[in-house]
């Protein structure tokens, strides 16, 4: 079995920083790779500043985070990733995008290297079968915000060896979380369960049964959930909600999984949750105001 010192992350966004965290404070190295500059420059300066943000919560001391950081680097391209011996997929979930990200990939990395994905509810056999190393594959599948949550999902394709798993299985023990194991079926445990649920809350608001407020009141409240369906889809992002919809929907073949129309509209304005300023709440202010 393998022993990960050095991962590689493709995609500096939420997820990325996030994995590249958690990673760094369990002493394994971490480069970073994205499409530009910028986004890896925009990456350096997010994860101390959350880093800072444990530090006033007493969850870090500052010589822990100095000690993180010096295990953070960047690369432009995949060639930095050479060496590592894990590396995980974190970009947009969008199937076409990753498919190119991994048969790019696998021409720069050791043949041991193992591969594995982010995604939160694409077939990691579909993806597996565009790399070079199908056995050496999995779905590594983080919750967001990375560092605060304590699941990781491991999702194994038709192909995915034994010792690849264990492998994975003791590197989440190594960052202090919790791995729970789903078939290599659509959007897997947690979204399985999670996305539909907001799907309906959002067709429980385009029937007009009740308000953004109604629904999300109704559910911290009368459900006892630390937050309400929309404002959690505002929190995932609304392109994210309708990709693992659609997921759901064309490869269950079953209507319940239809994303409702108003998600679809939301999404077409570009109205995408909190990432944007605006979705179900206007965040422009600094107050979250309905849009609805």
């Amino acid at each position: 079995m393998a022993e990960i010192k050095k991962i590689g992350i493709v995609g500096a966004g939420q997820m990325g920083c996030g994995i590249a965290q958690v990673c760094s404070l369990a002493g394994i190295d971490v480069v970073l790779n994205d499409v530009s500059r910028e986004r890896l420059n925009a990456a350096l300066a997010k994860i101390p500043a959350n880093m800072d943000k444990q530090i006033k919560r007493h969850e870090l001391t500052e010589a822990q985070r100095d000690q993180a950081l010096t295990h953070i680097s960047i690369a432009e391209d995949y060639k930095g990733l050479s060496d590592a011996d894990l590396v995980i997929e974190a970009a947009t979930e969008n199937e076409e995008v990753k498919r190119k990200i991994f048969s790019e990939l696998c021409k720069t990395l050791k043949p041991e290297t193992i591969l594995a994905s982010n995604t939160s509810s694409i077939s990691i056999t579909r993806l597996a079968s565009v790399t070079d190393r199908p056995e050496h594959f999995m779905g590594i599948h983080f919750m967001n915000p990375v560092p605060r949550m304590q699941l990781v999902e491991l999702i194994r394709g038709i192909a995915t060896e034994n010792t690849t798993f264990e492998t994975a299985k003791t590197f989440i023990a190594q960052l202090g979380k919790t791995a729970t194991v789903s078939e290599d079926f659509p959007a897997f445990i947690v979204n399985r369960i999670l996305l539909p649920m907001i799907n309906e809350a959002i067709y429980t608001l385009y029937e007009g049964v009740g308000s953004v407020e109604a629904i999300d009141t109704a559910m911290r409240l009368g459900a006892n959930h630390p937050m309400g369906p929309l404002q959690l889809a505002d929190f995932i992002g609304l392109d994210t909600v309708l990709s693992v919809m659609q997921v759901l929907h064309e490869g269950l073949a079953d209507s319940k999984y239809r994303p409702c129309p108003l998600l679809v509209k939301y999404v077409e304005a570009g109205w995408l949750g909190r990432k944007v300023q605006r979705g179900f709440y206007d965040y422009r202010s600094g107050t979250p105001i309905a849009t609805r």
